[in-house]
């Protein structure tokens, strides 16, 4: 819903505006609309800020998928995939980034739905995944009810009672869906079309292809969780399936027996269960759980790497253009040349990675929730900023500055002290309101906005010819041409 959503924000709201007003990045953007060098300057920040924390999720992903299929242990996957990622990254320039994403979303898309749509059919008879998970399975058992009986025997809380409180998860949607229209690495693509009008329509066909992945998420959420359960608890260990100790050799999945009866205690006891597994292996080894041929486990294979590497060079452009385009080259020194501007790109994409590799070796958490994390960032300083830079005419430099300070250090300091136990740390008790650090990003938001617009108004507006690009981008390119 959250991140379909936001593309929804994205077309609507952002897209066709942004494209219209011109600019390569982000913190161009704000930059220009704001007339301001600390605003560029912030921006950056806020856009490195971001980047980097969503990258660290996207170089776990990558390092599992090399993990799991060269048989090494996940550090020497992380490895491997900073090497591919960098070379991949520094080869291409936004266009050609731009490209080959399309072909990675066909391989993503295909390789999401295939297995999908097997498992479906094998557990359902029905191959429609989303209407399969919502059904009953061939014995007439609603697959749901199924899947909370056994969490249930199992001892842990049924699958579909959810952990988290309402007011908590309407704001994970809520950071989640701004935060989506407020990435860099999204936004960014938008200004690679040639046209206005381009911009909207290409959010469009993002949408509906979204949409199709993400409703079809849930399904194989319940599938892999079922067949999991059916396949390894109160199992003999010396029985269990071939995928199960391919999967321990990448030590994402390990067996303590401490009973010695040789059978697998899988239950939501922490003292008696003897089953650990990473939540991030649950989508690569699904098809392999549900035994489908090795093709599918391939295809599988092949989406997984493609959607983290479409995705890490996307925030890779976004690093190397916010060091090298907006603070070398617009404040910095305005006289490089372009190969100087291109050799410092290149050199903070060997940083970024190296700082991103660090990260997908130590996690912050399994890698959706650290990618919640990079959503809340961006929701909390860039969407106000861009929202009311497009809408606003009386926005001034001095109120989105603040705004995007604050916002940021609002969403750092609640991240840092409930996710890395900084600044004293504090366990889920501890919530500001009962908000998870994941839906802080929409508290953070709603501070960056009041604290934007009080500023803007006991400060001088912005001069005129501001407002009146602000008010020429909301107007149609062909307006007022041929009237009659």
């Amino acid at each position: 819903m959250d991140w379909t959503g936001g593309y929804v924000l994205l077309a609507l709201l952002l897209a066709p505006y942004l494209r219209k007003f011109g600019k390569f990045t982000v913190p161009d953007f704000i930059g220009d609309r704001y007339y301001s060098n600390i605003a560029r300057t912030v921006a950056v920040f806020c856009a490195l800020i971001v980047s980097f924390t969503y990258v660290a999720g996207q170089m776990r992903g990558v390092g599992l998928v090399f993990s799991r299929f060269l048989e090494v242990d996940i550090n020497t996957g992380v490895i491997i995939g900073m090497i591919i990622v960098l070379f991949y990254a520094v080869l291409g320039g936004m266009k050609g980034i731009t490209y080959t994403q399309v072909a990675q979303y066909c391989v993503l898309i295909f390789a999401f739905m295939v297995p999908a749509i097997f498992i479906s059919i094998q557990m359902t008879g029905n191959a429609i995944p989303q209407i399969g998970f919502g059904g009953t399975d061939v014995n007439g058992i609603y697959l749901l009810d199924k899947l909370d009986n056994l969490h249930r025997d199992l001892g842990f809380a049924e699958y579909t009672s959810g952990s988290k409180s309402k007011l908590d998860v309407f704001f994970i949607t809520a950071a989640l869906m701004v935060g989506t229209a407020g990435l860099p690495h999204v936004i960014v693509r938008f200004f690679t079309v040639k046209k206005v009008s381009d911009a909207r329509k290409s959010a469009g066909w993002a949408l509906l292809f979204i949409a199709i992945l993400y409703t079809t998420a849930p399904a194989i959420a319940v599938f892999a969780r079922t067949n999991m359960i059916e396949t390894v608890s109160n199992k003999e260990y010396e029985n269990v399936p071939e995928w199960f100790h391919k999967w321990e050799e990448t030590e994402l999945i390990s067996f303590n027996d401490k009973n010695s009866d040789g059978r697998i205690q899988y239950t939501g006891d922490a003292e008696i269960n003897e089953l650990t597994i990473d939540k991030d292996i649950m989508v690569l080894a699904n098809p392999e759980i549900a035994d489908l041929p090795n093709w599918v486990i391939a295809l599988v294979a092949a989406g997984g790497l493609a959607a983290a590497l479409s995705t890490a060079a996307g925030l890779l452009l976004v690093i190397s253009a916010s060091v090298s385009h907006d603070l070398i080259k617009k404040m910095i020194k305005p006289s490089i040349s372009e190969k100087g501007e291109l050799v410092a790109a290149r050199l903070s994409a060997v940083a970024a990675v190296c700082v991103a590799g660090y990260f997908g070796i130590n996690p912050p958490d399994f890698v959706a929730a650290t990618v919640a994390l990079a959503f809340g960032l961006a929701a909390a300083s860039f969407f106000p900023a861009i929202i009311l830079g497009i809408f606003n005419k009386r926005m001034n430099k001095e109120g989105a500055i603040a705004g995007m300070v604050v916002g940021i250090i609002s969403m750092l300091f609640y991240m840092l002290k409930f996710k890395f136990d900084w600044f004293g740390g504090g366990t889920k008790e501890d919530w500001w309101f009962g908000i998870s650090p994941e839906g802080f990003g929409t508290v953070a938001m709603i501070i960056n906005f009041v604290v934007s617009l009080v500023i803007s108004k006991f400060t001088p507006a912005p001069p005129k010819e501001v407002q009146e690009i602000v008010e020429n981008i909301r107007i149609p390119s062909e307006a007022g041409k041929a009237t009659h």
